[in-house]
């Protein structure tokens, strides 16, 4: 097939646009200036669109230039993680992996997981970046992305890991002095959210609240709770040690007040690199902060999820 794309000149492409231009590219990859220029030209030919723009000073890609270019890197990338594979001699992960996650899941979730990652495959490099914003796999350069909640419509293939438990909360001096609220009774004691007017769902009933304490951080609302100023609604990633500790008290009959999917996010099921697999089997080896919690309740000691 005569218009037919080698791999090899998109491999080329990424190699140009990540080295600046002509000269640094066939530099690196042991060829002629003019041979590099001349399969840009044809790659172009071939596609018909123009991928980069050239000026005596610089260059620059055209808007689907960067498109073409953020899958070209893709695919340099798995080709220079194969080759890498095959010379180790085995199929163990090697190079950097590149992970994205919200701040909470990820300072509270993964730390332990790359540990365990790391400690296995000493060949590995890891970078996590947390943001809590839904970044692009492709166009940034991550190998694999954490989310939480329902996904939109995405050519990403996605691995549910678990699914994230949040419960009401309060502490036990709390409530010695208020004593056990009503769902109703929410309204006239002091809550902690992180907005100024919020609606709970509890138990298939809703109340709206107006908390006494505002604050955009769940970490910090969860401390508050256990401090005693008031009621506050909280991930079990984030309460569950002051709930087994006996700083919290699980409210409304263990009653969950949401319960998000939370997802491992990756380019493609097909040729999946080593080291994104081995990964993902490592986040589902330790997907116990996300489990509901148990505690313990009643004189017999006997255990049970709330």
């Amino acid at each position: 097939m005569t218009n037919a794309i080698s791999p090899a000149d998109m491999v080329l492409f990424a190699a140009v646009v990540r080295d600046g231009g002509f000269t640094h590219a066939a530099r690196t990859l042991g060829l002629s200036k003019q041979t590099v220029s001349e399969r840009i030209a044809k790659l172009e030919s071939r596609l018909g669109v123009r991928l980069l723009e050239r000026t005596t000073r610089r260059l620059r890609t055209t808007e689907p230039g960067a498109a073409y270019y953020a899958r070209c890197a893709s695919i340099a990338s798995q080709i220079e993680d194969a080759n890498r594979e095959v010379q180790s001699g085995h199929d163990a992960p090697v190079g950097l992996l590149r992970v994205s996650a919200p701040v909470l899941y990820g300072r509270r979730f993964l730390a332990p997981v790359v540990v365990d990652y790391l400690r296995r495959h000493p060949a590995m490099r890891v970078e996590i970046a947390l943001a809590d914003r839904r970044v692009d796999l492709v166009e940034e350069g991550f190998d694999l992305a954490i989310r939480v909640g329902e996904l939109d419509d995405s050519s990403l293939t996605a691995k549910r890991l678990g699914d994230a438990h949040s419960y009401y909360v309060a502490s036990p001096a709390f409530l010695a002095a208020h004593g056990r609220p009503t769902v109703r009774g929410l309204r006239s004691l002091p809550t902690i959210g992180m907005r100024s007017s919020e609606t709970w769902e509890i138990g298939g009933a809703s109340q709206k609240i107006e908390p006494v304490l505002v604050v955009n951080d769940l970490e910090a609302g969860c401390e508050a709770a256990a401090a005693g100023v008031g009621i506050a609604r909280s991930p079990a990633l984030v309460c569950r040690e002051a709930v087994l500790e006996g700083r919290l008290v699980v409210l409304f009959d263990d009653e969950t007040s949401a319960l998000r999917p939370v997802f491992a996010l990756y380019p493609s099921r097909r040729f999946l690199a080593a080291k994104v697999r081995v990964f993902l089997e490592a986040l589902e080896r330790l997907v116990a902060p996300m489990q509901p919690i148990e505690r313990v309740v009643g004189r017999r000691g006997r255990r049970t999820r709330a």
